[in-house]
């Protein structure tokens, strides 16, 4: 496999294009008092577009990511983009984090030194990882597949492949979003070389064995799957249109800045968590993210795993279940997430975590707290 270091150098032309683009942005006229009850407050969208276009420092945000230790392969015909942090400890173990839409790799940023390097930040040498961080294809640097037929299930295979190529034939796996989806399908087609999982997130097309021969669905599970339906027939919209129509979505995002923003910024503000009345995801953090998305180009080739994600979903059939123990970060402010008792029907629940504070990006929001769960949940299976 051959591997080179990479090393983010944005062309100054792409930042002046893009400040133009933003200068020249014409945004609707909103009826009075919606704030964000139909998208996002365009009152919060003017001073995020003011700020992205005159006092955003893409080249500080730039010079941050660049600390990182990235990498490009060519692994199964794809060009893959990762960061690999090596573990400072006496026995690191080999850690795969995988990261969802609308996030990327930088989402992991502030949690790799907690896992990498936990003696330097108040934990026990012993539990360091070795951490993988990849760009799912079609996001941000990692090339986009260029045939269908290419989900989740496919990505997990990339993800084995390109473990062994870095000389690591076991390891653990945790993602959210997207990402746990990834994790799972590497348990349940390599579970011989995955020691476990964790998760923050359970995927959302996760169903379990419900033949004549499984136990009848608890009041519980019976509230989640109502609040799931809710939830997606009043905040779905956008996952459908991404997974039914995503060419013609991708062509306005792709053209207008503000557009993108207005699309990105809405989940990912709406999805943290809050403290004193402010989202916990910083502005220039969002920012960040989505201009990694403008200047990569990547908005449409990231829709793509909603669309092969539905063509084969996470669908548990007769004894099928995922072998790798598993470990469960619930965090307050997450997506409609399932009782224990709805996860143990596919998968061999170890720990079930419910967190104080967190939403749907767990990894930047809490990486205190995620990181801690983590290493507790893989002491004892290095």
């Amino acid at each position: 496999m051959h591997i080179e270091p990479f090393h983010i150098d944005i062309p100054e032309s792409q930042l002046a294009d893009l400040r133009e683009r933003l200068q020249r942005t014409r945004l609707p006229q909103p009826l009075a008092e919606l704030g964000w009850s139909e998208g996002i407050d365009m009152g919060v969208l003017r001073e995020l577009i003011a700020h992205w276009s005159t006092t955003f420092d893409w080249r500080a945000r730039e010079a941050q990511l660049n600390s990182l230790p990235q990498f490009m392969a060519e692994v199964g015909g794809q060009r893959v983009h990762f960061v690999h942090q090596k573990g400072i400890g006496p026995k690191p173990m080999p850690l795969i984090l995988s990261h969802g839409w609308p996030g990327s790799f930088i989402e992991m940023q502030r949690i790799i030194p907690l896992l990498t390097d936990p003696g330097s930040h108040g934990g026990d040498p012993a539990d360091a990882f070795h951490v993988v961080v990849q760009s799912l294809p079609g996001y941000t640097f990692s090339a986009p597949f260029n045939q269908p037929g290419h989900g989740p299930y496919e990505i997990a295979g990339l993800w084995a492949e390109l473990m062994t190529g870095l000389g690591y034939e076991r390891f653990a796996t945790q993602g959210g979003d997207i990402g746990a989806g990834v994790s799972t399908w590497l348990g349940l087609r390599f579970p011989e070389r995955v020691s476990g999982i964790h998760l923050n997130f359970i995927p959302g097309s996760y169903s379990p064995n419900l033949d004549e021969n499984a136990p009848p669905k608890t009041a519980d599970e019976q509230a989640f799957l109502q609040r799931a339906a809710d939830f997606f027939a009043s905040e779905g919209a956008y996952a459908q249109i991404q997974r039914s129509k995503p060419q013609s979505l991708a062509v306005g995002l792709n053209d207008s800045p503000a557009g993108l923003l207005a699309w990105m910024g809405e989940k990912i503000l709406s999805w943290c968590d809050t403290h004193d009345g402010q989202p916990a995801i910083d502005r220039d953090w969002l920012l960040t993210n989505v201009t990694l998305y403008w200047l990569t180009h990547c908005i449409g080739s990231s829709f793509r795993q909603y669309v092969e994600g539905s063509k084969r979903p996470l669908r548990l059939t007769g004894k099928e279940r995922v072998k790798p123990p598993l470990g469960v970060a619930l965090f307050p402010k997450e997506l409609p997430m399932p009782p224990r008792s709805w996860v143990e029907r596919g998968y061999d629940v170890e720990r079930w975590t419910e967190m104080e504070h967190g939403g749907h990006f767990a990894a930047i929001e809490q990486p205190e707290a995620l990181a801690r769960d983590i290493r507790a949940f893989f002491r004892e299976k290095r």
